[in-house]
This record gives C-alpha cells, sequence and structure tokens, in this order.
C-alpha cells in the first residue's frame, strides 16, 4: 500500500491507497502544529493503525508534500520510525516526468501541483482547481497542461477568524451555510455574508478566468471546505476531496519508477 501525506497549514492529512483495488482505503488528519512532536505523530499514527487492523509494514512507499518547512523534518523522522521508510519529498524539482509543466516551479506550492497533476489526469484537457483549504486557491491549466496562471484568496476560516479576532464584539461563528442570504441575528449576519459572499466570489473568479482565456474548462473542487459550499454544486464538473492524496500518488509513482 502507499501512504500520501499532505501537510498543509491547518491539517496533515494521511491517506492510503491501495493499488491492487484501485481504492484510498482510510485517511487520518490531524491538526497542525508547529509543537507537533514526533511523539504526537507516532502516537497517533499507532492508534489510527491499530484501529483499522493495519500493519505500518503494510505501506511499501510514502509520498509526502508540505508547505510548512517547519513540519519537513519532523515528518521525515516519522515516517522513518514508524514505517521504516523514508518518503519521497515533493519539490520543485519532482515535475519533469508529468504531463503538466509550469514555468515557475519553485514558486508553486506542492499541494497545488498536486491537485494540478490528478485534474489533468483525470480530464486530459483545460481546467481550473479550486481548493477550499486555509487559502482558497485556482489553478489554471491550459489543454497542454500548462500552468498558466494561480489565484490565491483568503480561505473562508481566515475570513471568519479575521472578523472574530480584528473587531471587539463580534463572536466566533461555526463554518455553516445559512438558509437565508439575510441575516437574522449575528451569528446569522456573518455565515451569510462569508458563505454567500464566497458564493459570489468563485462564481465570478471562475466566469472572469474564462472571459480572459476563452477556453473551455473543466473545474473541479477540492480541500476539506468544498463540503459546506452547498451553493456552488453547480459551478463544478467534480468534486474530489482526495484530489491531494491522487497528486502526491502519481508524482511520487513517477519520479521513483525505474
Amino acid at each position: 500500500m502507499f501512504l500520501s501525506v499532505d501537510a498543509g497549514n491547518s491539517n496533515i492529512v494521511f491517506g492510503i491507497y491501495e493499488e491492487s483495488s484501485n481504492a484510498w482505503l482510510h485517511e487520518l488528519r490531524i491538526e497542525t502544529s508547529k509543537k507537533l512532536s514526533i511523539l504526537q505523530l507516532e502516537k497517533s499514527l499507532g492508534v489510527f493503525f491499530l484501529e483499522k487492523g493495519l500493519d505500518p509494514e503494510s505501506i511499501r512507499e510514502i509520498g509526502l508534500s508540505t508547505v510548512v518547512p517547519d513540519l519537513k523534518p519532523v515528518l521525515m523522522r516519522c515516517c522513518s520510525n514508524f514505517f521504516g521508510r523514508q518518503p519521497y519529498i515533493l519539490d520543485g524539482g519532482s515535475y519533469g516526468k508529468l504531463r503538466v509543466s509550469t514555468a515557475n516551479p519553485e514558486e508553486i506550492g506542492t499541494d497545488l501541483m498536486a491537485n494540478i497533476t490528478a485534474a489533468y489526469d483525470i480530464f486530459g484537457q483545460a481546467c481550473i482547481i479550486v481548493d477550499f483549504g486555509t487559502a482558497l486557491t485556482f489553478s489554471i491549466v491550459d489543454d497542454r497542461g500548462q500552468v498558466i496562471g494561480i489565484n490565491i484568496v483568503p480561505g473562508l476560516r481566515k475570513a471568519v477568524n479575521a472578523l472574530f479576532t480584528g473587531t471587539a464584539r463580534l463572536p466566533k461563528v461555526s463554518l455553516e451555510m445559512p438558509e437565508s442570504v439575510l441575516g437574522k441575528d449575528t451569528v446569522h449576519a456573518i455565515q451569510a455574508g462569508i458563505f454567500y459572499g464566497y458564493t459570489g466570489l468563485v462564481k465570478g473568479m471562475l466566469s472572469s478566468i474564462t472571459a480572459e482565456t476563452q477556453m473551455n474548462f473543466k473545474v473541479i473542487a477540492t480541500g476539506g471546505l468544498s463540503a459546506v459550499m452547498q451553493h456552488l454544486e453547480g459551478a463544478f464538473d467534480l468534486v474530489d476531496m482526495q484530489l491531494t492524496l491522487k497528486g502526491i500518488y502519481q508524482i511520487t509513482r513517477m519520479n521513483r519508477s525505474k
């Protein structure tokens, strides 16, 4: 089995892929913290593997993408200790064998390149990947697989937290799509502003990208918060919560294949 590790600013995701059945079997999410230790990671993984009835030795290969530099040595040591294997680390030099390409490999996060790789593999044509993560990102790829643009907006959680921390009297609210765009109380007002506002933002961004490029895009959504944006369902050709994990797998296999 293969282990994809996606270490982002909010969560570290461990995804287990079984090649024989072409299925992603299990997923573990651990909240990202600068204080996260190797022992804490190993303990969480130990409980997870025990609950799933898995043997760490069943993991034959590991691919690691991290946009948090401080986590890289911790995750590498954890993989070595717990699985007895060193992971393949995605970086700017990982894309030479791929169908997709970018003129700025060192400037695009490895998580975004994993998204792009997996999306282009699915559609084989121009596509836009909308990732609802810590940041809301739009990755734009043309028919040849060339990355022609990346747009970055503060994510939904960041927007909510900015209101909570930057104002004296506004409460912290849960990330739930309200039934009405008309706020009836303070919590509802924030939810309506954020969710309906971001719905318009995403639709407007997709429209602007299409108008400027005059391309026919497939649009795919991913990221932990994509599931709460119900009003955007018609805007996407596909919603794939495991897109980044799939891209990490593909990039690792391409670089480690003989």
